[in-house]
């Protein structure tokens, strides 16, 4: 009996335009995403660096691009909030224990706070718990630690929670605990379809 509920943010919540961001890097001059971009965004994603060294790492890479330029193309990744996702999420918190489980980083944050306003976000972090992102946790998905410290903390009972992820390496990690889950396939399947999914 499924009694509590980890929910990733990206493309659950909030829709991403990933595409948008690499499209802004290579108007910068970025070639390709490379291992430093990968490596800086997953300094930045633990907290190991600060979005001045997040920037400045981009600028070695991009030195023609501005401070202001690299923060844009970082932050096209954030489409829109639907607000029916809001309302589906409110109903949902009355029933079950609910957490958010992002593998983000502060300035994506920052931005997402300012863009959606201050009632829409405190509604949206109100329904769960506790709230959980990867640059405060210093973990990121989908090392199997993330997912024990949120059992671990919140007594959760591995086959009493389902962890809902559209990225399988998320996913199957959390399945390795024992965590029930869904593998969202984003643009097939939506997060209000929870009940339709026979997974509750």
């Amino acid at each position: 009996m499924i009694n509590a509920i980890i929910f990733d943010f990206g493309d659950i919540f909030i829709n991403l335009d990933k595409q948008a961001t690499i499209s802004g890097l290579q108007k910068l001059g970025m070639k390709e995403w490379n291992t430093d971009f990968d490596q800086l965004n997953f300094s930045f994603e633990v907290g190991g660096i600060s979005p001045e060294d997040f920037i400045g790492g981009f600028q070695k890479q991009l030195p023609n691009a501005s401070k202001e330029e690299i923060l844009k193309a970082w932050n096209a990744v954030l489409a829109d909030f639907p607000f029916y996702r809001l309302e589906f999420l409110q109903e949902l918190s009355k029933k079950y224990r609910l957490f958010l489980l992002s593998n983000t980083d502060s300035i994506h944050i920052n931005t997402f706070e300012q863009k959606s306003g201050v009632s829409f976000y405190k509604d949206f972090y109100a329904c769960f718990e506790k709230v959980y992102f990867s640059f405060e946790m210093g973990l990121r998905k989908p090392d199997p630690k993330i997912y024990q410290t949120l059992l671990d903390k919140h007594n959760l009972v591995p086959e009493n929670t389902l962890f809902v992820d559209d990225k399988k390496e998320n996913t199957d990690s959390a399945a390795t605990l024992g965590i029930k889950i869904w593998n969202l396939q984003v643009g097939k399947e939506d997060v209000v379809d929870l009940f339709t999914k026979g997974l509750l």
